[in-house]
């Protein structure tokens, strides 16, 4: 079995896989448009461009998502994708990155559990937890 993340965008798929696939050295791979889709005549002339389906390898992991296009929330609330990281200077960049034109909930620092540990919702809505574990 294999549990992998899916998240809803609001037209920003395309542009968060990219910004995630470049942030963590990760690649693009399928990536659908409601355009040219099966599925394209029964969806407003504004959503077209809209992503269908796409997934993001990163390392031996995947994220998966789409964009929404039946309206309404696409918002997460209680989900976070969590990232540990062994360089404590590329966790700092890293979230950094991830916190600009976002929102810092808990600022990156040094905690009693880990070198450094921050939490932050980035500028498409998806919330991250990034860490790197203290030192042996």
């Amino acid at each position: 079995m294999q549990l992998t993340p899916y998240l809803a965008f609001p037209g920003t798929c395309a542009e968060a896989f990219d910004f995630y696939a470049e942030l963590f050295g990760g690649e693009v791979g399928l990536r659908q448009f409601v355009r040219d889709s099966p599925m394209a005549a029964d969806v407003p002339p504004d959503k077209q461009d809209y992503v269908l389906h796409s997934h993001v390898s990163i390392g031996a992991q995947v994220l998966m998502g789409s964009d929404n296009t039946l309206g309404g929330e696409t918002a997460v609330s209680g989900v976070y994708l969590q990232v540990t990281i062994d360089d404590l200077d590329k966790a700092r960049r890293i979230f950094g990155r991830l916190a600009k034109n976002g929102m810092i909930v808990h600022a990156f620092a040094a905690t009693f559990w880990a070198a450094g540990f921050g939490i932050c919702r980035d500028r498409y809505g998806v919330l991250w937890i990034i860490s790197c574990e203290a030192p042996a």
